[in-house]
């Protein structure tokens, strides 16, 4: 039990990390702009471990570990990446890239509020989660193709943390084909602990799939985040957890109920869907009064998370 969700947790962060490089070293040696690859590639690249845990958690009809994971980690992403972040650097917000991703993070998470109320997410809603992910993403690139903003150049910058390995085309795909590998070995790993771990402690799988799973799925989300804050580059690592809450949602989410129509549990709306959207609503209100997340806010945001 504990091994399967060890090896899972390590086999998922190494295909996410291995499937994000593949796939950027692709695309650039295929001609696809830094601009297109920042907004497309690198944010569903460090979503790959939440989105091949939710589908496999579904195809095992356990939508606690399929929904929770994705709650979770956009919790997770928020109070924990962030204020580690935020800790090792205080992050700089652009206004005009943050506010209009901050205003899809927020339509995402009152979206997923909508489908817990209704209490299931059917074929039709995962459809309009996708189709208005990729109208979002139409959006960005076409906007910001048009004018080089500020914006622009932090979806450009955030391609190069992803820093190609393989050299080659064939490399470069063989990679990406060994990374998306890994991650489904590593998932199904995962979610098998996970079940037994939820089973062994008594308690629903709804509660593993909030707390060790989102974090764990989380994972590469911190890593791309940290080095970002190294590097002083925040801007970067808040547009990292931005676009990855809003993939989670739509696209993650959207996805998996296609798969398999996913049953909302319980336990996520009477508490945990109300956690993430107060956690989303803290981000937004502490960047826009000082365009900036300074240390003690980092510092808070880790104290709301334990």
């Amino acid at each position: 039990m504990i091994l399967s969700l060890s090896l899972g947790l390590v086999l998922l962060f190494a295909g996410g990390e291995t499937l994000v490089r593949g796939s950027v070293a692709l695309a650039a040696r295929l001609g696809v702009s830094p601009l297109l690859i920042g907004v497309t590639l690198v944010g569903f690249g460090t979503s790959t471990p939440e989105l091949v845990t939710s589908i496999a958690a579904a195809l095992r009809d356990s939508p606690g570990i399929a929904v929770g994971n994705v709650v979770g980690s956009n919790t997770a992403n928020i109070l924990l990446i962030l204020g580690v972040a935020a800790l090792i650097a205080p992050i700089h917000c652009e206004p005009r890239a943050f506010y209009r991703d901050a205003a899809a993070v927020m339509a995402s998470a009152l979206a997923c509020l909508g489908a817990a109320a209704a209490g299931a997410i059917g074929v039709a809603t995962g459809a309009g989660f996708l189709a208005a992910l990729g109208a979002y993403l139409g959006y960005i690139y076409l906007r910001e193709r048009r004018r080089h903003d500020a914006a622009a150049t932090m979806h450009a910058r955030e391609a190069s943390l992803a820093e190609p390995l393989p050299r080659g085309v064939w490399l470069s795909l063989a990679f990406a084909v060994g990374g998306i590998g890994l991650t489904i070995i590593g998932a199904r790993l995962l979610v098998a602990g996970a079940i037994d771990l939820a089973a062994a402690l008594g308690v629903p799988d709804t509660v593993v799939g909030l707390t060790i799973v989102a974090v764990g799925t989380s994972l590469p989300e911190l890593t791309a985040s940290v080095i970002a804050s190294l590097r002083r580059q925040g801007d970067i690592a808040l547009g990292n957890v931005l676009g990855s809450n809003i993939y989670n949602i739509l696209g993650i989410l959207g996805v998996t109920a296609i798969v398999r129509p996913l049953t909302m549990p319980a336990e996520i709306l009477r508490f945990d869907i109300w956690v993430m959207l107060a956690a989303t609503l803290l981000l937004i209100l502490f960047a826009v009064t000082g365009r900036r997340l300074s240390r003690g806010e980092g510092a808070a945001f880790l104290v709301g998370y334990t």
